[in-house]
């Protein structure tokens, strides 16, 4: 397509559109808690999480947000909780690739409500996939009492972290802590369960019950910084090993420490010198269609992604409606499972239909996973699937069997994988394209994504067709103009939760990036990734033939 074409510019205006309001988004979510909580913690001698961050982390180096955009329009009737009430980053720190967490204490005091213990988790899991340091930088009330139930007892909550602080210590991941304000309650394990924990004078203080607690407890009455400050906790009870006078004495001391801390054996990936892409990858704004129906190329988003826009396909011609080709990014190599959106005419006239997985393609790519673990090359997923082929044609041909086997070699895959939702991202076409839920080292989307268990269309007219059967079961008839009334209810009702902020604010994906920084989330992903060596051995166990 050429950039003159009236095509082109109507997708050019429609995807910087989207992307306009990506960054309206993210710079809301920034705010955090809004401009007078900055303010009253600036009053406090107290830099904000975002600050703190940014001072820790090296200067002018690469750095990508972990779920900037969770929380996004939930807990409204508790005032909201943007970015999850915590700051996650991957970046570097004295030149070395860590993990940062940050509680924001203009949310709340820095609460933790049900999204920012699983954003939290996130945080933990991605350290402990490619064994990076994690720092924390802890400023928190403590649990959201209101939302207790959901955050505090069960598998994937509040304790799990702990439990997590327990299990990285043991494979030998640096764990460091500093307590820059309130550190109370359950999460006061945290820093006491790190390698090392520094605590801020005056402004941090950490302790299992604070002064009012005590007082109704015990009865004893005493302020909260001589029951658990800074002095208290390093000098009396040794809980912290370091104290630091401000903000940025603690941060250069964490600084100071990382930089003396040894590496991991790595695991090896290939990577040589990296090449921008010979095609321009501002051209995927004009390629990508505003309709997610409309087919395209994907070959030439392909093209726009990988260093000077070379890829060597695998089985070129045949089960072409899902692409498999080795490439680079930034220097690494990579293999690339990507849906072809393009109508695929075959031999007899037969014809495949863009976006949907096939048998043939299945196969395919189930070898070809097979053969990037032989190899030692990390995976990237480019989703635009709306599922599997139906119908007698596709059945009779086995597509159950060979669709299981593709997810089967995704489940078992060793070698890191990343997932990019470039469009559609529908039912079992998701799973096979490595889902969240098949571990992706990292998964993003673009502003043009769609997640869910089918289109919106078919969807509606299921649930329609559900409600109406309901509606005669009690005896209830229906007009031919409030089944349209319920049709597009149900249509607006379906489709807000296929968006990609839907699945951004509930952590399903990473976040919601532009397309132009794929590059970038790659390439930090598996320079990540190769700290940490691969323990495992490709192996597929039983598959029926």
């Amino acid at each position: 397509m050429s950039p003159r074409d009236l095509r082109y510019e109507q997708n050019e205006e429609s995807n910087r559109l989207l992307l306009s309001k990506l960054r309206a988004a993210l710079q809301k979510a920034a705010l955090g808690g809004g401009r007078s909580k900055i303010e009253k913690q600036h009053a406090k001698g107290k830099l904000t999480a975002r600050e703190r961050m940014d001072y820790l982390l090296d200067e002018k180096s690469e750095s990508i947000e972990i779920g900037a955009l969770a929380g996004r329009d939930m807990y409204a009737e508790y005032g909201g909780c943007p970015s999850g009430g915590v700051i996650v980053k991957i970046g570097y720190v004295s030149g070395r690739p860590c993990v940062v967490m940050a509680n924001d204490a203009t949310v709340k005091a820095g609460a933790w409500f049900p999204i920012t213990g699983k954003k939290s988790l996130r945080a933990q899991e991605i350290a402990m996939e490619n064994r990076l340091p994690i720092i924390y930088l802890v400023d928190s009330a403590g649990v959201f009492l209101p939302l207790q139930a959901d955050i505090f007892p069960d598998r994937a909550h509040f304790g799990r972290i702990f439990r997590n602080n327990a299990r990285m210590s043991s494979m030998g991941i640096t764990q460091i802590a500093a307590i820059m304000g309130s550190c109370v309650a359950g999460g006061a394990y945290l820093p006491a369960m790190s390698d090392e924990a520094l605590i801020v004078d005056r402004t941090g203080s950490i302790f299992l019950a604070g002064s009012y607690l005590v007082k109704a407890a015990i009865g004893e009455v005493i302020d909260n910084e001589s029951l658990g400050g800074a002095e208290v906790q390093s000098a009396v009870s040794g809980v912290a090993d370091y104290k630091c006078k401000d903000d940025r004495d603690a941060l250069d001391k964490i600084r100071r420490i990382i930089d003396k801390t040894a590496a991991f054996e790595r695991a090896g990936f290939s990577r040589i010198k990296p090449k921008e892409p010979a095609k321009n990858p501002e051209e995927i704004y004009g390629i990508l269609p505003q309709s997610r129906a409309e087919p395209y190329d994907m070959i030439a988003i392909v093209e726009r992604l990988v260093d000077d826009s070379k890829i060597e396909w695998y089985k070129a011609t045949y089960g072409q409606t899902l692409l498999c080709g080795y490439a680079r990014i930034a220097g690494w190599a990579v293999g690339i499972v990507a849906n072809q959106r393009l109508v695929i005419k075959r031999q007899k006239g037969e014809m495949q239909f863009g976006g949907v997985i096939y048998s043939d393609g299945a196969a395919k790519a189930t070898r070809f996973i097979a053969n990037c673990n032989q190899k030692k090359i990390p995976l990237v997923f480019l989703h635009d699937v709306t599922g599997f082929m139906v119908g007698s044609c596709a059945e009779h041909g086995g597509i159950i069997r060979d669709g299981a086997k593709m997810v089967n070699a995704v489940s078992n895959s060793v070698v890191p994988k990343f997932s990019v939702v470039v469009g559609n991202s529908y039912g079992a076409g998701n799973y096979a394209m490595c889902g969240k839920a098949y571990d992706p080292r990292l998964i993003v989307a673009w502003p043009s994504a769609k997640l869910a268990v089918m289109g919106g269309a078919q969807a509606a007219e299921v649930l329609l067709q559900i409600e109406t059967a309901a509606l005669r079961a009690r005896g209830k008839k229906t007009t031919l103009e409030k089944r349209g009334e319920m049709l597009k209810t149900l249509s607006e009702r379906y489709e807000a939760q296929t968006s990609p902020y839907y699945a951004a604010a509930r952590l399903w994906t990473d976040g919601i990036i532009d397309p132009l920084e794929t590059r970038k989330w790659i390439a930090m992903g598996i320079e990540a990734a190769d700290r940490a060596p691969i323990e495992k051995t490709f192996n597929m166990g039983v598959l029926q033939t």
